[in-house]
């Protein structure tokens, strides 16, 4: 296994080109970063698709209700999604949505967010406070600013799986 600096709270998620590692950031929003463990370790994750991917903005994935797309694929009702677990609180915080900052996605509800979330292309400054961060790619963003762009997608790509470091050998 690679040196993480903390394999508990450090995301490998595989995409067609590679592998993006996160670190998320229990300090600043530990519900957020417990529910992304959970999901990774039930395998809910694993090949979801990147439904919404602006050029320049962001990518956003993790409906694992709608757009799995080895299971009840519906790319007409990926991103209105969540997962079986309740919708989880807010947690704003004063880190800014950086480039590589990953956000938890939610409807107009700041208390909405449950499984989806996006990783910003660019610094995004106009979220700041408004969305929840709680993870930062630390290798891997040149796989993640290769996915294919659309709202949807044509082809949209996936993540082919999402584990936690430390489960992997």
């Amino acid at each position: 296994m690679a040196d993480y600096k903390d394999p508990e709270n450090t995301i490998l998620m595989e995409l067609k080109d590679g592998t993006v590692v996160i670190e998320l950031m229990p300090d600043v929003a530990p519900k957020h970063c417990e529910r992304m463990k959970d999901l990774a370790r039930a395998g809910a994750y694993d090949n979801v698709a990147f439904h919404r991917v602006i050029p320049g903005f962001m990518a956003q994935t993790g409906d694992v209700q709608h757009a799995n797309m080895e299971k009840d694929y519906n790319p007409g009702r990926a991103g209105t999604g969540g997962s079986e677990h309740p919708d989880l609180p807010a947690e704003f915080s004063r880190i800014p949505h950086a480039r590589g900052t990953l956000g938890a996605a939610r409807s107009q509800n700041p208390n909405s967010a449950n499984s989806q979330f996006f990783i910003n292309f660019k610094d995004n400054d106009f979220l700041n406070g408004q969305y929840t961060v709680y993870g930062q790619v630390t290798s891997g963003m040149e796989h993640v600013d290769a996915i294919e762009k659309g709202e949807p997608p044509v082809n949209p790509d996936r993540m082919i799986s999402v584990k936690v470091a430390a489960d992997v050998a």
